[in-house]
């Protein structure tokens, strides 16, 4: 194998190995105030509300 080969594999997993290194590192959970948890919860309530009276 030519060493060309050899580097533009390694590149090609170095971007692969990255590309997944930045999707886990941007997937954080929301972190929410109790204020903004419990509108969500009322809004929910009132989504099913309506839709039990459809």
């Amino acid at each position: 194998m030519s060493s060309s080969a050899i580097i533009l594999i390694t590149l090609a997993l170095g971007v692969i190995v990255g590309g997944i290194l930045l999707l886990k590192k941007s997937a954080k959970k929301f972190e929410l105030t109790p204020e903004q948890l419990e509108k969500i919860k009322k809004r929910n309530k009132a989504l099913d509300e309506a839709d039990q009276k459809e």
